[in-house]
């Protein structure tokens, strides 16, 4: 003889596919109302018993084909149903209800005593991700999580509304794993050119991943590479992010250093390519923003070239963000009125030279001197308070500051390095290294 060992947990969570099956709501106020439209998006087909009902279930029995029986329940109403629901307020009906529900073998749930039922409506968080066929999210799979806590509702909603924020800011796993029927090839398997979604064409999204930290990126942007087959990442975005990648996911690693480009932007546009045509979801993950000095446009080009749907998400750029880091920013009432972005100091010749007007420099630590004397030249006074923030927002973040006369030397000798942001202007007596240096 076997017996059955004691229960480890009080419920089997499962789902119910309760689409064309009858579903019987007794009751006619608000819950009953809740349960109702709940059942009916799942496709149920809903009977309410009651004699009255609340104006929102009213509403739906006069506009989405709800069956209402207008009166008291009686023994028998369970009759062909797949669920029952009961939330009378009437402790003496609800009973009867899910007595009816015991004998008829039909799982009941009971609003006003869990105890009576044999089953319990979960809090649920829901949110559509890419399909594995490649469909976009608006079209795409629904992944929803149930959370039940002891029938305590309320911190059975708190859970839910926790993990809710984590599937839509792309902190949870959200990538489809299910490749096309027949073939279970991880996407570094597939042949170039080959899709693995029979056919289909992939996606780009060009992610500005702002000045490096985790934290700066955008919900959308950090979405999106939670469901991406593909990462192609270069050396001043949010890397530590890629620690969260499911091991399955390509990382392709197109990082450039000052004078060392070893992957020409022709053969970064090509990889974007090779891997959407292939049927992957590409997130091209860039530091800044796409179109601040990051070529952006060029991969858009390219990719539409192809027939490649692209979308950008932007970034918090350096060139305001890192200033930021260091107490400076780019635009003050009565310093600045404005600010100009350059990449070196070739174009210096070019902007304003008004002592209220910003100049903000990437990638311009090796010509520092040449810049600073061709401001000089240009008109800006020798004095013009200048500051080098190296690696913002990072370990190394460090801010030297000087003048346009003093900040090559200084640069020099404090060994400053990139990445770095320089700032020329006014504003950089508001840092707080500006401050602190006692002979600027």
């Amino acid at each position: 003889m076997t017996t059955n060992p004691a229960p480890h947990h009080e419920t089997y969570p499962l789902g119910l596919r309760v689409g064309g099956r009858l579903a019987v709501v007794v009751g006619g106020g608000p819950v009953a109302a809740r349960r109702s439209r709940g059942l009916l998006d799942a496709g149920a087909h809903v009977r309410v018993v009651a004699p009255v009902v609340c104006e929102d279930l009213a509403g739906l029995t006069a506009s989405d084909g709800v069956d209402w029986v207008r009166r008291d329940y009686l023994t028998g109403d369970l009759d062909g149903a797949w669920l029952a629901h009961t939330a009378t307020g009437d402790a003496e009906v609800d009973a009867r209800v899910a007595a009816d529900a015991e004998a008829d073998r039909v799982f009941c749930v009971t609003a006003g005593d869990a105890e009576l039922g044999t089953a319990w409506v979960p809090a649920v968080a829901r949110t559509r991700v890419p399909g594995a066929d490649g469909t976009d999210a608006s079209s795409g799979a629904e992944v929803s999580v149930a959370v039940n806590a002891g029938r305590d509702p309320r911190r059975a909603q708190r859970v839910r509304d926790a993990v809710a924020v984590r599937l839509a800011t792309g902190e949870l796993p959200l990538r489809a794993v299910r490749v096309a029927p027949g073939s279970d090839a991880a996407p570094d398997e597939a042949t170039a050119g080959e899709a693995r979604t029979g056919g289909t064409v992939g996606s780009v999204a060009l992610v500005g991943g702002g000045p490096g930290d985790t934290g700066l990126i955008s919900v959308r942007g950090r979405r999106l590479l939670a469901e991406a087959d593909v990462v192609v990442t270069d050396r001043l975005g949010p890397r530590g992010l890629l620690d969260e990648l499911a091991d399955d996911v390509v990382v392709v690693d197109v990082g450039k250093t000052p004078g060392n480009h070893p992957v020409p932007q022709a053969e970064i546009n090509a990889v974007l390519v090779q891997h959407a045509l292939a049927g992957r979801r590409v997130v091209r993950l860039k530091g800044g923003d796409p179109y601040v000095f990051g070529r952006g446009g060029e991969e858009l080009d390219a990719c539409r070239e192809h027939g490649i749907p692209v979308e950008v998400v932007p970034g918090v750029t350096s060139a305001v963000s890192v200033p930021a880091a260091a107490g400076i920013p780019v635009t003050h009432r009565g310093l600045s009125r404005g600010f100009t972005v350059l990449t070196g100091h070739e174009d210096v010749g070019k902007v304003p030279a008004a002592s209220d007007h910003t100049v903000v420099l990437l990638m311009g630590v090796s010509g520092l001197a040449e810049t600073a004397d061709a401001l000089v030249a240009q008109g800006r006074a020798a004095e013009t308070p200048v500051a080098v923030v190296e690696d913002g927002y990072g370990p190394r973040q460090r801010t030297t500051v000087g003048t346009l006369a003093t900040i090559a030397d200084r640069a020099r000798e404090a060994g400053v390095r990139p990445p770095a942001v320089t700032v020329v202007g006014e504003v950089v007596r508001l840092s707080p290294a500006w401050e602190g240096d006692a002979t600027p």
